[in-house]
């Protein structure tokens, strides 16, 4: 874990340090780091969060990801670690703003993103403008990694062709003679909606399955009777989107209303809040969804972050934790590790740790290509699925108590 691949000196012991410490060895904490020879400097981490406006049904989520992050560098750093939080409203122009009076009001050694691409491209724009290391997941957007010329931007998180294997996988899961082979994907009018939706067309077509339709929707839309009609004349059993939070919910509504039930259904990012199950109930079994972290997953920390959830918020019988949690919560992790393996708290050593280190969080093992998306085929990006009001890994085939075999098909909406 947190693996520095360039030093094997100095950064083969904080690479020890590191595994120990996001595993939560209490016996090896406050062994480190920053500045050397017992310096300690208080480490400051500014970030917002979409406390209000469209996304804000998880910007509580990612807050106490990030909460639970901080207590746990905290825990493992000799130095003080500040995270200075305030609310983007869900607006690219308020991330701007906020980091802006967050980054004036004090030294700041790293920014952490918000949520959803639209904000998180945001943030990293600002960063990459004033030279500070930028962690943002929930942004499975990969153009801007290729296209923007990033050098301080990493995005811990799986992205556009991960996701699209995945749901490579999960269809696998179906026996052969049962699979579904006519898929319709709705194309969010984005530079994210395109390239997803060109992920799915090629991976799934390459691997047999036939793209019946694919339409193009704008986000923000209440209105899906369209998509709707044309998903029923052409058959699509594999629906397959990545709409807002409120827009799923809306078509799911008018799903039923119109009763078109496809056999598989997986909104990404649409499905991905607790909200959705608040909102729909029963309704909203079977969908699946793609958030980077879903519970079920083990290893790398998950049992301790569980434990710190527990006892920070309490979980109900049967509750599980958000799965936005567990994203925000990996960005800490790597976070962590991008300390202990640098040299010194300055913007270049942290960039150097970053693009050097291989790391070990609660989504995975991963290393960061130079533009800052983690190196394909490292990451597998999990795919969950509501059932009983909680979300459960059903791809890959993981072992955590939490995890569930993918239900299939879906059943009529009269049968839920």
């Amino acid at each position: 874990m947190g693996e520095n691949t360039s030093n094997p000196s100095r950064r083969t012991y904080l690479k020890t340090v590191g595994a120990a410490g996001t595993v939560g060895m209490s016996s090896l904490a406050g062994c480190t780091l920053i500045g050397g020879g017992g310096e300690s400097d208080t480490i400051t981490i500014g970030a917002t969060v979409p406390r209000t406006g469209q996304f804000s049904s998880l910007g509580e989520d990612v807050e106490r990801g990030y909460r639970l992050g901080e207590t746990l560098m905290n825990e493992q750093l000799e130095e003080d670690v500040e995270l200075v939080l305030q609310d983007d409203e869900s607006s690219a122009d308020q991330v701007r703003q906020s980091l802006q009076q967050i980054t004036s009001n004090n030294e700041v050694d790293m920014l952490w993103g918000s949520f959803s691409s639209l904000l998180v491209t945001a943030g990293s724009a600002f960063a990459e403008n004033q030279d500070i290391p930028f962690l943002g997941a929930f942004f499975a957007f990969e153009g801007p990694h290729r296209n923007e010329g990033y050098e301080w931007t990493y995005s811990p998180f799986p992205k556009s062709r991960d996701v699209a294997r995945s749901t490579m996988g999960l269809l696998e899961l179906i026996p052969e003679g049962e699979r579904p082979s006519r898929v319709g994907i709705w194309e969010p009018n984005s530079g994210w909606g395109a390239e997803q939706a060109d992920a799915w067309e090629s991976t799934l077509s390459d691997a047999g399955y036939e793209v019946v339709l694919r339409e193009t929707f704008s986000l923000g839309t209440e209105d899906f009777s369209s998509l709707i009609s044309q998903s029923k004349s052409q058959n699509v059993e594999i629906l397959l989107s990545n709409p807002t939070p409120p827009g799923g919910i809306t078509s799911i509504n008018q799903m039923e209303a119109n009763d078109y039930t496809p056999k598989v259904l997986k909104y990404v990012r649409g499905a991905d809040p607790t909200a959705w199950w608040s909102a729909l109930g029963q309704k909203g079994a079977y969908a699946c969804m793609c958030p980077g972290w879903v519970p079920g997953m083990t290893g790398n920390g998950n049992s301790e972050m569980k434990t710190a959830f527990e006892e920070e918020h309490g979980l109900d019988q049967g509750q599980l934790i958000p799965t936005a949690v567990g994203g925000a919560y990996n960005v800490a992790q790597v976070a962590l590790q991008a300390v202990q393996a640098a040299s010194s708290p300055s913007p270049e050593d942290l960039q150097s740790a970053l693009r050097e280190t291989e790391f070990a969080t609660v989504i995975g093992n991963f290393t960061f290509e130079n533009n800052g998306l983690p190196t394909e085929g490292e990451l597998t990006a999990p795919t969950g699925q509501w059932w009983d009001g909680g979300q459960h890994t059903v791809f890959p085939d993981v072992d955590g108590e939490e995890a569930m075999d993918f239900k299939y098909p879906m059943a009529p909406w009269s049968e839920r």
